[in-house]
Order: structure tokens, then C-alpha cells, then sequence
């Protein structure tokens, strides 16, 4: 049914509809999540309404839940017109500029919004985000102390100024501030603290006394700040607990420094210790630089008998390279670090005598079913249940090829060579800024960086294609395969 048919079945021609009503009806249209009646409704009273800028408004963010982005600009664009001075409506076109990737319009647009109103703080920390995006990092430090100096204990520009911190190598400066993470006024929280009967670790001695180490974040948050574990020993710890997703509790039954592995699910019962810590609070209470972060590689090894179990499955005696092309689709940058599909590393087939290997699970998994005409790629997704069983299948390659996922610090924590695709929008901040190496996995792996996101992938995917090559050709002459460029 189109818009018009629509608006026509709910207005009253013989009857002008009152200008609150027309409002208040589309407002309820929203909040009952119809959405496209909204607009439509919105859409026709607006033009002849004094409330226009209101119901413009609500037609832009109806346009939004509907995925109209280009709607939601035209309107929003409106009510500037209707009211310039309105600096919420600044705002909210600059957030959705800047997920157009239009980033220049976005800036002078929260620029705007903050000469409209100084000390608006969501502007100035999406100012920030923005302005770290394109690499002015001196300015997105700015910006972000600006939103704390505005509003002492504002979480979500503590956090950004610590990822932003983590990104520059500023560690010792970045781990307070990272700590907000978890705040209860952090709107964008993605940890809470959990409902235990004994309390948080703050850096308390811990000689005799029992400590659990609580899991938050993805699979790879939890395997590589599981090489914290032997510290909490060193510090005396009576008793590390590791609490852990279960598809990560076969793996993490070799970690040194637990005296136990628990999986994790919301009605387990918590053996009573005398303190909790989140794992990514530990370089906190490590005092971690950059120099200091504990590197000693492998922390982590495949079960013999999986090993054992795999290997027949294996290309028995091709150079193997081991393939993860997505990531997760509920994190928050997936749109971004993720390839659009397999059809991505069509170069990489181009390599010779290379077995290629799909280590994909879930999302893209169902792609290596139907891999590239003439690319052999065994497909191993079906047959894997856990973490375990990818680390017995990585154990057993020469090297893994992977995006921005927990596969690639699973092949770091093994001290297996990695090559990881790092995407040039929403760099995570642990792979720092320009190095082609990582201090968390030194020797190992090998970053790639997206130059231009506008882009795509080829040119990133084009050198992967050729180191391959160049790896490939010194591994036949029996060369040592893994030469890292220094940073």
C-alpha cells in the first residue's frame, strides 16, 4: 500500500485535522513501532502545520527506522530550514552524515550544533569520534577533555578519550579511562558489572587469597587477556579462577595461571573468592605499557588428541593457509572490518599450490559450501564445535589469513603466523596506529591495512595476494616463511 493510499484511509476529507492531533496521532503511530504510517502521516500534515518542525522531525527519524537515510536528510534539512537554531537537529544530521560516511559534512554540521549551544556534550564527544575517524587525534583529544570538562564523569567521552589513548600507545594514561566502559552511566555499555557477594579487584595484595576472573566483551577480548592469568599467580593468588564462554572452555583448559576453568552461563553458581576482576581491567592493575605487556608466546596449545583428530581431515601435504573472511554480525563494527564475502580473496587463488582451508563459523559460513569455480577450499564450519577444535586445525597450517576476529588472536595466542585485514574505519584500538606488527603478538602477526574505506578491499587484498605469493615461493625454496616488516 503506498503512502498516499495510506494517509488517505486515516484522514477525514470533510473534517481538516486538527494541527496537535496530526502530531500527537503520528507520535503514537511511532512509539507503536508503525512506522511507515508515521511518516506518511507526519509527510502530509507537515506542510501546512505550525508544528512542521516537529513533524518533519518525526518523519526523519520514522525514515530512519525504516532505512530510509535519504529521507531522514531531506527532513532533517528541512527543520534546519524551519528552525536553524535548533542544535539537536544539527546533531542528529551530523550522526547520520557521518554513518553516510560524509565526514567533512559531518563535521561542520556538529561544529554548527555547538556554536548553537557551547556546551551541548554529546556533540563535542561525537566531534571527537569523528575527528579520530580522520586521524586528527590531537583535535579528538580536544574534543573529548572538552565533554568531561563540560560534565565532570561523563562515561561515553571517558571511554572514547581511553580508546583513543589505547589507539596512540598512551596506555598508562588510556587503562583509567577505559574502566568506563562498564559505567552505569554509560548509555553505551556493553559490560555490567556482575551481582557477587565479594567485591571487585582494585590492585589489593593477594598473597592467600582466591580470585575470579569474570568474562565480558567477544571471544577474543577473553583469549588475549587470558595471558594476565600467571601474573594474579606471580602476585600470590591462592586461587585464579577463569569464568569463560563455553565454546572458548575446552580451549582454555592448557592456559598457565588458572587453577580452574569454568563455563560460563547467567545461572551458574560462582564458587565464593575473595575477589572478582573483569580480564580487561588487568593491564590496569598490571600498570601495562608497551613495554611491558605480557608477550611470551604461545600462552595457549591445541589438544594433542584433537590434533590427532583433525589431521586426516587436512590437505595432506599442500601449503596450507587457513581462511576467516567475517566476523560476528552483532559487533558494533562489522559493516566495516568484515569482507563482503568470500568473492573478496578471489587474488589469493591466483597464489599456487596453496590448500586453502575455511575457518569460518556462522556468518559466511554457508559461502565456503560453494567455493570459487576451480579454488578447491575445504570447508571444515559444520565439523567444528568449539574453539578447541579450531586451534587443533590451526595448529596444523602454515599460516592463517584472517579479518578482524577472534581467529586471529586465537593464531597469535598459538604463535601461529597471522595475517590480519584491518579496516580502515573503526580500527580497533589494540592493532595501534600504522604498524604492520603487533606488541600483543610479536613475531606473529602481520596487520594490512584498508588504505581508503571508500575503496573496498581489493588493493588491501591485492597485497595479501603477494606476500602470499612472495611466502609461497621462499617456502619452496626452503626459506623460513614469516619475515615481519619492523615498525
Amino acid at each position: 500500500m503506498s503512502r498516499k493510499a495510506l494517509f488517505r484511509k486515516r484522514s477525514r476529507p470533510s473534517q481538516p485535522r486538527a494541527v496537535p492531533a496530526a502530531f500527537d496521532e503520528a507520535a503514537a503511530l511511532y512509539q507503536s513501532g508503525r512506522f511507515t504510517e508515521a511518516l506518511a502521516l507526519a509527510e502530509a500534515a507537515a506542510p501546512s502545520s505550525p508544528q512542521s518542525a516537529q513533524l518533519f522531525n518525526l518523519a526523519a527519524i520514522s525514515a530512519i527506522r525504516l532505512g530510509r537515510r535519504d529521507l531522514a536528510e531531506k527532513y532533517w534539512r528541512t527543520v534546519i530550514q524551519v528552525q536553524p537554531g535548533d542544535a539537536g537537529t544539527h546533531y542528529n544530521l551530523g550522526i547520520l552524515l557521518s554513518e553516510l560516511k560524509r565526514l567533512n559534512e559531518s563535521e561542520a554540521v556538529y561544529r554548527q550544533a555547538i556554536a548553537l549551544q557551547p556546551e551541548y556534550v554529546e556533540a563535542h564527544n561525537n566531534l571527537g569520534i569523528l575527528l579520530s575517524e580522520l586521524k586528527r587525534f590531537e583535535e579528538a583529544e580536544a574534543a573529548y577533555c572538552q565533554a568531561i570538562a563540560i560534565q565532570p564523569g561523563y562515561a561515553e567521552a571517558q571511554l572514547n578519550l581511553g580508546l583513543l589513548l589505547l589507539k596512540l600507545g598512551r596506555l598508562e594514561e588510556a587503562w583509567p579511562l577505559y574502566e568506563a566502559r562498564y559505567h552505569p552511566k554509560n548509555k553505551a555499555r556493553v559490560t555490567s558489572p556482575p551481582l557477587l557477594p565479594f567485591p571487585q579487584w582494585q590492585g589489593e595484595p593477594l598473597v592467600g587469597k582466591s580470585i575470579l576472573v569474570y568474562p565480558e566483551q567477544g571471544f577474543g577480548d577473553e583469549i588475549q587477556f587470558a595471558r594476565y592469568l600467571p601474573l594474579l599467580k606471580a602476585r600470590g593468588a591462592s586461587r585464579v579462577t577463569l569464568a569463560c564462554r563455553p565454546p572458548l572452555w575446552s580451549l582454555l583448559q592448557s592456559i598457565v595461571g588458572a587453577d580452574k576453568v569454568v563455563a560460563f552461563s547467567e545461572d551458574l553458581f560462582m564458587e565464593a573468592s575473595d575477589f572478582w576482576v573483569f580480564p580487561l581491567s588487568l593491564p590496569l592493575r598490571f600498570h601495562t605499557t608497551l613495554d611491558t605487556i605480557p608477550a611470551a608466546l604461545p600462552y595457549l596449545a591445541a589438544d594433542p588428541e584433537l590434533v590427532e583428530h583433525w589431521r586426516p581431515w587436512l590437505p595432506p601435504s599442500a601449503f596450507r593457509v587457513g581462511l576467516a573472511w567475517k566476523g560476528a554480525d552483532w559487533h558494533n563494527n562489522d559493516a566495516n572490518r568484515s569482507l563482503p564475502g568470500l568473492s573478496a580473496l578471489a587474488p589469493l587463488w591466483s597464489v599456487p599450490e596453496v590448500g586453502f582451508v575455511s575457518l569460518q563459523k556462522g556468518q559466511g559460513e554457508e559461502e565456503a559450501l560453494c567455493p570459487p569455480e576451480n579454488q578447491p577450499l575445504l570447508n571444515l564450519g559444520a565439523e567444528i564445535r568449539d574453539f578447541a577444535d579450531t586451534a587443533a586445525i590451526i595448529s596444523q597450517l602454515e599460516l592463517v589469513i584472517c579479518v578482524d576476529t577472534a581467529i586471529a588472536h586465537l593464531a597469535g595466542a598459538l604463535g601461529k603466523p597471522c595475517w590480519v585485514l584491518l579496516p580502515a574505519i573503526g580500527t580497533d584500538w589494540r592493532w595501534l596506529q600504522e604498524r604492520a606488527d603487533s606488541p600483543w603478538y610479536p613475531g606473529v602477526l602481520r596487520l594490512f591495512r584498508q588504505e581508503q574505506a571508500e575503496d573496498g578491499w581489493g588493493s588491501t587484498v591485492a597485497r595479501v595476494a603477494a606476500a602470499l605469493g612472495e611466502l609461497r615461493e621462499g617456502a619452496g625454496r626452503g626459506a623460513r616463511f614469516l619475515r615481519l616488516p619492523q615498525s
